[in-house]
């Protein structure tokens, strides 16, 4: 699905740039569904990261560094990490530094308004939100569940769709991690699904309905069809495929 869609576009560069952004959710039916990723697919995905080289220095997190390049940095990091655990990818060549954490948690409501702007950061990091990842993002979502799903609230009170969505995953894979939620997710779910924010919220509460469903706790087996090895030194180099 993921080589098609490249080899069928009009500009491939644009269709690999389109996987960079889509990032971790690339692999996202792999990873709720214990199925194989084709080889072909796989390989689109290390080509994206050929033709759009990853930075050679981690971003700082905020308020020390902008927001976005550690952002991207946490995208990035989250597709090369869901690519290992679906296909032979695991090799320090593949693999981008972890970035800096965020937040060990999200700021008491007492201090403020802090919890909302946390959120709303997490929303943004909602990609990471899968089975197979885990690292300090998931550990603040681990800590602050009282504070996600006031921050769900909130954007569902704001009809602001996307943000809801992005927020109630986090809480949805939290609930498959088997973190008590301080809400009842399921009638939530239901109607942030019946706002009609786009695509994008669309994908997000099909992934958390997944979650609810069939929460996946264990990391897919790797099946025929892995990633050639001939791909890695290629991708060490720096060169397309």
């Amino acid at each position: 699905m993921v080589a098609e869609h490249v080899e069928r576009a009009r500009d491939p560069d644009a269709a690999l740039a389109a996987i960079r952004i889509l990032g971790a959710d690339v692999v996202a039916p792999a990873l709720l569904t214990n199925a194989a990723f084709h080889a072909r697919d796989a390989e689109a995905v290390i080509r994206a990261f050929t033709v759009l080289p990853l930075p050679r220095t981690a971003p700082p997190a905020p308020p020390t560094g902008p927001e976005e390049p550690w952002l991207s940095a946490w995208h990035d990091w989250g597709t090369l990490t869901s690519l290992a655990v679906v296909a032979a990818t695991a090799s320090a060549s593949l693999r981008v530094p972890r970035p800096a954490g965020p937040l060990a948690a999200a700021p008491a409501a007492a201090s403020g308004t802090g919890w909302a702007v946390w959120s709303v950061m997490m929303s943004r990091l909602a990609p990471l939100a899968l089975p197979g990842l885990d690292g300090p993002v998931h550990d603040a979502a681990r800590a602050s569940a009282l504070e996600l799903a006031r921050g769900a609230t909130r954007a569902v009170l704001r009809r602001d769709a996307a943000t809801a969505a992005r927020v109630i995953r986090w809480l949805a894979w939290l609930r498959a991690d088997g973190v008590p939620l301080p809400l009842e997710l399921g009638p939530l779910l239901g109607h942030v699904a019946l706002m009609r924010g786009g695509d994008r919220p669309a994908l997000d509460i099909a992934i958390a309905r997944r979650l609810l469903i069939a929460p996946v706790v264990s990391a897919p087996r790797r099946r025929a069809g892995s990633v050639p090895a001939r791909l890695i030194p290629r991708l060490s180099r720096g060169r397309t495929p």
